[in-house]
């Protein structure tokens, strides 16, 4: 595999303040690897030396309740990282991280990430907004828990086509994947999930394209306020 460039690198969105030289400290000794579906990246309660970037394919980041039920805490898609609060208070992996897709990412070291964040005050700011935007959005996604079931599942799919679209678009197409994935994004039991999906495809919300879902009409979710 030809090695990550420092162009390249700094096209991520927690890269883009970085100098040359500081993305070329970040790529000291990094490495590109490749994992099938349904891989997990890295685990709950694991101690980690890495910082991960995704290049390519979609991630979920889950934990599990005290009574074992999965609960999907976000998605992850080309450009985003994830790891990087091992860099940050040196703890243990808060969540896993499994491969929703095929998944090309980038392993970066711990050690001149955390050294950049000390030294470089919009490094640390471009992280500081990274987090609080995830945070804001979780908080967005468990609010919509006691909605119903439509806006739950519709939400659910905006989340997916933008985190499978360079442009950001909850109407893009979104790959094939099981539909207990859809559904566990969604807080919706399976069978919930199924019944609702079908009504979206039959009023002509959301329809079928070789096994990959797309919502084709956005007012139902410009009407409960998903998107603008």
């Amino acid at each position: 595999m030809t090695p990550l460039t420092p162009d390249e690198l700094v096209q991520a969105p927690l890269f883009a303040p970085l100098e040359q030289d500081q993305l070329r400290q970040l790529l000291d000794r990094h490495r590109e690897t490749q994992h099938a579906v349904d891989q997990i990246l890295v685990m709950e309660q694991d101690w980690g030396e890495s910082v991960f970037l995704m290049l390519s394919g979609l991630a979920k980041v889950r934990t599990y309740t005290a009574d074992g039920e999965e609960v999907v805490m976000s998605l992850l898609g080309a450009g985003d990282v994830f790891g990087e609060l091992v860099a940050v208070d040196g703890s243990v992996r808060s969540a896993d991280v499994v491969t929703l897709t095929s998944v090309r990412l980038v392993k970066l070291r711990i050690q001149p990430f955390s050294t950049l964040l000390r030294q470089s005050a919009l490094f640390a700011l471009a992280l500081a907004t990274l987090e609080t935007t995830r945070l804001r959005d979780l908080n967005r996604r468990f609010a919509l828990q006691t909605a119903d079931a439509t806006s739950r599942l519709l939400d659910a799919m905006a989340y997916l086509a933008r985190k499978s679209s360079k442009e950001n678009d909850p109407l893009a197409l979104i790959p094939p994947l099981p539909q207990k994935e859809i559904a566990l994004l969604a807080g919706l039991a399976r069978e919930t999930a199924s019944r609702t999906l079908s009504k979206l495809r039959s009023r002509g919300t959301v329809e079928e394209k070789q096994g990959s879902l797309q919502i084709v009409d956005p007012q139902p979710l410009i009407k409960r306020g998903l998107i603008d």
